[in-house]
């Protein structure tokens, strides 16, 4: 056995670089595309503020992703107008974040995207993490004590094994 040769059995660390025959790789030095999950809450601005900051230092792209989910539950002509008041403020948080979003990558001389989309957050999130091609999401925590048992957004993120995805908290 030569010198650096793995022992019998032995996994080589330098395995680790290669990828195999017929795979992917985006190929690059660190993201060309981070995409950012956001919405009011206080982590999912913190993962905005991190994936700004992430995004100027590797002078990425960033798309930040607001989704509007509206209530399933509609009954009779008062759940209609519970839906239109819900879905104004949906808006309303989509323009607020949109215009801190574009104010934020201005300042700081970062492209950015803004993306509003509607349905689910975690299928949004992917489809548009593929549109995109993106190479990262960043994420905030989820408070909801549920979620540890049921999956909160980043689980399922991660879960997906197709991005690394960084959870803030």
């Amino acid at each position: 056995m030569s010198h650096g040769e793995p022992a019998h059995g032995e996994r080589d660390e330098r395995d680790h670089w290669n990828v195999g025959s017929g795979e992917f790789e985006l190929g690059t030095d660190g993201p060309a595309v981070i995409l950012v999950g956001i919405d009011d809450t206080v982590t999912s601005l913190r993962a905005a503020a991190y994936a700004a900051g992430l995004a100027r230092r590797q002078r990425a792209r960033l798309v930040a992703v607001y989704v509007s989910s509206t209530s399933a539950v509609v009954v009779g002509s008062a759940g209609a107008a519970v839906l239109v008041a819900e879905a104004e403020a949906h808006d309303q948080i989509a323009a607020e974040l949109r215009a801190r979003f574009e104010e934020g990558v201005t300042d700081r001389g970062i492209a950015g995207t803004f993306v509003v989309a509607y349905g689910d957050p975690y299928h949004e999130i992917k489809r548009i993490a593929d549109e995109t091609r993106a190479d990262a999401i960043v994420v905030g925590a989820s408070k909801q004590a549920g979620h540890r048992f049921v999956g909160s957004l980043a689980v399922r993120l991660v879960r997906a094994g197709k991005w690394p995805v960084t959870v803030v908290p």
